[in-house]
């Protein structure tokens, strides 16, 4: 387990910010009603993010692309050629201006091998390795270029491992010579299966390697990502380019044995690690000179950009927020970004130890504690719009006191509420004067009149739900009522029926996760059948059928129970579905219908509907669907206004 510090800059909470599981919830709702499961609704939660709290996802990739941009901007893959060709035309101006200061004939033979030097710099290099310098000034600089150009191959190929070697010379090469050497032989036992000597490695060349890993895996990862950066460069040269760069890593390194070391590296580290990017063309469209290894570092810091935002993305089997890596993450996009990663990270534990989500089978579900939060949530947001608008107050026999107040207005016959109206009184005259009433200052107390109420709330989940846009306004609205029956109503009871080709009772959690269904069918009859036995068995005097529905009767049950689908719909569907709503009405069952659409099919069989049952149709706009049916509920729990 890894842990990170940092300094304290009086913006971190040492405790950690809790998450609001409602607004998490408020957030994940629209998937989750959408019937899209717990998984992916978490999920595209993560990608949007939190607001105010953390960036998502789809931000952070966002701004992990635009840095990626940058640095591709800013690399010049041929940079390394160019900088050798400037430093080398450095060393012969230097050796020109020599030579031209002298009149002897070596001067001129001098100029002459000088002018018949190849134009490539790994033939320059070659050839000057050889030649007999006039100027100080010229084989010095030439011998510094030669150190630099031995550093550079080493970083280009190993990276920082290499950093602590300054001013390599020969002895420094045949200590690498035998470091590889050994690595590989550690490689080679491994795959036999046979003990290695890991720590005793380390013990004689530990110095070379300043991230000091702690395994043989996590170097070999180490110099694979490095060498893999290597081999893109040189993918994305053109051969000729590349013959250069393999002449001058000859020329300086010297050492037949050493590159056979790290050719054997190389072959080794991408049979072990085949999911890095080799040979793949970089992408780089800078200008300008950089040495060879601030190349290579810039393509690795390019690989790992592309790794990491694979991992963000994570479009693949199995991905998941634990396969960022925390160190590329904070070295791409700050610290910022890594307190955003453990938010987003904290989503899903937060709703299980909530008791929100559970694991089943090994599936993110959401439960019944959930689908409550969910339909409460849901009805906080309906009660407050109701409570804008102008509405009657409850009056009337059997009134219970609500635990609530309202101010006064001309009608009501409530019982004041002393206490809100002195409390009022106090506010408006300010500490220190005398208390007076104003008619303003007068609350009474809320009440309502409750008789007991069982309702069946049909609704219809044919697959024209979604398709038209009802779908989740309509589950949310059934869960808010839900919501409002259990906690304001206990003693009314709510039964939930959901119909499409078949009529079945539902959860709320069942419905709050239930994807639609790609049947054919509106099964009204099954649907009101199902409504007469659940209210039948109810024990409560007041008993009412709400059903929600966008389209016209199209199936009915047949003799053997299956159910018989037609569109248009024929009579013998209208005929059963009429007569079954008719059984309800007998029953003393009231039926209020909310007409989602207004087609003619359905405006016809609605009136029949209406005139048969003494029931009640009512046009409904889906977004208005939940605010229309919980006042309506609210209302008509309340007693009669007096008169």
């Amino acid at each position: 387990m890894k842990a990170r510090y940092s300094r304290w800059d009086d913006s971190q909470d040492p405790l950690g910010e809790e998450l609001d599981i409602g607004a998490l919830l408020d957030q994940m709702s629209e998937e989750l009603l959408a019937g899209y499961g717990a998984k992916w609704s978490i999920e595209n939660l993560q990608r949007q993010g939190l607001p105010g709290q953390a960036r998502g996802l789809d931000e952070l990739r966002r701004r992990l692309l635009q840095q990626r941009r940058k640095m591709a901007d800013e690399l010049n893959l041929s940079g390394p050629l160019d900088e050798l060709r400037a430093q080398l035309g450095e060393v012969l101006k230097l050796e020109r201006q020599e030579l031209g200061r002298r009149t002897d004939d070596e001067a001129r033979i001098s100029e002459a091998l000088l002018d018949a030097l190849p134009n490539h710099p790994a033939g320059a290099i070659r050839e000057l390795s050889e030649y007999p310098f006039s100027s100080p000034q010229a084989e010095a600089k030439f011998a510094e270029l030669m150190d630099e150009l031995r550093a550079q191959v080493l970083n280009s190929y190993f990276g920082r491992l290499m950093s602590s070697m300054q001013n390599i010379g020969p002895e420094d090469l045949a200590r690498i010579k035998d470091m590889l050497a050994e690595l590989n032989m550690m490689i080679a036992a491994r795959d036999r299966g046979d003990d290695y000597d890991f720590g005793g490695f380390m013990t004689r060349y530990g110095d070379l390697f300043p991230e000091s890993p702690k395994s043989l895996d996590e170097l070999l990862e180490i110099l694979a990502r490095r060498m893999a950066a290597m081999s893109r460069l040189l993918a994305s040269l053109s051969p000729q380019q590349r013959a250069e760069l393999a002449q001058i890593a000859e020329s300086v390194l010297g050492d037949l044995d050493l590159a056979f070391q790290v050719d054997q590296l190389s072959r080794s580290l991408q049979d072990l690690t085949p999911n890095l990017p080799w040979d793949q063309a970089a992408p780089g469209w800078g200008e300008g000179q950089m040495p060879m290894s601030a190349a290579v570092d810039a393509i690795e810091r390019i690989s790992e950009y592309d790794e990491l935002d694979q991992a963000l993305g994570g479009d693949y089997p199995g991905a998941s927020l634990e396969d960022i890596d925390e160190d590329s993450l904070t070295r791409a996009l700050g610290e910022d970004a890594l307190r955003d990663l453990q938010k987003l990270r904290a989503i899903e534990k937060a709703l299980e130890e909530a008791g929100v989500l559970n694991r089943s089978g090994g599936r993110l579900e959401l439960t019944t504690r959930g689908a409550r939060l969910l339909g409460e949530r849901s009805l906080t947001r309906v009660l407050d719009k109701i409570r804008r608008e102008p509405s009657h107050r409850a009056r009337g026999g059997r009134a219970e006191p609500t635990g609530q107040s309202h101010r006064w207005s001309f009608g009501d016959e409530e019982p004041i509420s002393v206490e809100r109206t002195v409390y009022n009184a106090v506010l408006r005259g300010g500490p220190g004067e005398r208390v007076s009433l104003d008619v303003e200052d007068f609350e009474v107390i809320e009440t309502e009149s409750r008789p007991r109420t069982a309702t069946a709330l049909l609704l219809d989940l044919s697959f024209s739900m979604p398709l038209r846009g009802h779908w989740v306004p309509a589950k949310r609205m059934a869960l808010a009522l839900d919501a409002l029956i259990e906690g304001k109503y206990p003693d009314d009871t709510l039964h939930l029926i959901g119909f499409s080709d078949y009529a079945r009772r539902m959860k709320p959690a069942d419905l709050a996760t239930a994807g639609w269904e790609e049947v054919h069918g509106t099964n009204m009859q099954h649907a009101f059948l199902l409504a007469r036995r659940l209210l039948a068995e109810d024990p409560c005097p007041v008993k009412q059928v709400i059903m929600v529905t966008d389209g016209e009767p199209t199936a009915h049950l047949q003799a053997d129970g299956q159910a018989l689908f037609n569109w248009p719909p024929i009579p013998r569907t209208i005929e059963k579905t009429l007569r079954e709503a008719a059984r309800l009405a007998r029953s003393g069952i009231t039926i209020n219908v909310f007409m989602l659409e207004e087609s003619p099919g359905l405006i016809r069989f609605m009136d029949r509907l209406a005139r048969l049952t003494g029931g009640r149709v009512f046009p409904a706009d889906s977004q208005e669907l939940d605010e229309t049916i919980i006042g309506r509920y609210v209302e008509s729990r309340r007693g009669p206004r007096a008169s």
